[in-house]
């Protein structure tokens, strides 16, 4: 998935891109408004990150200028500007989101998952079946198969798979889990999503030697055709 980012400020746009990067992020960091449409109109990108106070062209004109023509890709603002007015004047030019600085960059992380999945559903809502390699989510019925054999999940399970499934390769951390899962409904200290990891792999992959849900240490995990 490509991000655009509009961020002058040298050293927090490399922090911010190689975080990003470190989640399955692709990234392209532009440091003034007039390079940062330019760039929109030569690529495609999957979401937009927008600094206010920027060279050239500010990120509230370089939002108004996107929506002009653009009205479904994800556009989230980051600024030191924290006054209703600021955020009303973002929200006014059709942001979707907005993020004051300093900020945590895991916070912005859940904020661009929550973002993308959202506009993920509604751009394919037609599309209902999930198929990676012979693993197949039918979304309207909550079923699951792999090679044409239904596997019984949980409906916690069930949102797991889901989760992880909707975007293949990208690593989800135990706390992006838990806020997208469970709601917080858990303490995160626990070893719960642990152990429905383990749950899934011994439903999922446990009989076939192309393994999906994969650990990336450290990180999180991610689901992918892998052997």
């Amino acid at each position: 998935m490509k991000i655009l980012l509009l961020e002058d400020d040298l050293i927090l746009s490399a922090e911010l891109g190689k975080f990003l990067e470190q989640n399955n992020f692709e990234v392209k960091k532009v440091y003034d408004g007039d390079r940062f449409l330019t760039e929109v109109h030569q690529n495609q990108y999957d979401i937009y990150l927008l600094d206010i106070n920027v060279p050239k062209t500010n990120g509230l004109d370089v939002c108004e200028k996107i929506r002009n023509e653009d009205k479904n890709t994800p556009i989230i603002m980051i600024s030191a500007y924290g006054d209703l007015s600021d955020k009303k004047d973002a929200f006014n030019r059709l942001a979707d989101d907005y993020l004051v600085k300093p900020f945590q960059f895991e916070e912005l992380l859940m904020r661009i998952n929550s973002l993308t999945r959202r506009n993920s559903t509604e751009n394919k809502s037609g599309d209902e079946i999930i198929s990676i390699e012979n693993l197949s989510i039918n979304k309207t019925e909550q079923k699951v198969f792999r090679n044409g054999q239904e596997i019984a999940l949980t409906v916690k399970e069930f949102q797991l798979l889901l989760l992880l499934a909707e975007h293949p390769g990208r690593t989800f951390s135990k706390q992006q889990i838990s806020e997208l899962v469970w709601q917080h409904n858990f303490n995160t200290n626990t070893n719960t999503v642990e152990v429905y990891i383990n749950f899934l792999r011994k439903k999922i992959d446990k009989d076939f030697d192309t393994k999906l849900i994969h650990t990336r240490s450290g990180f999180g995990y991610y689901l992918k055709a892998q052997k």
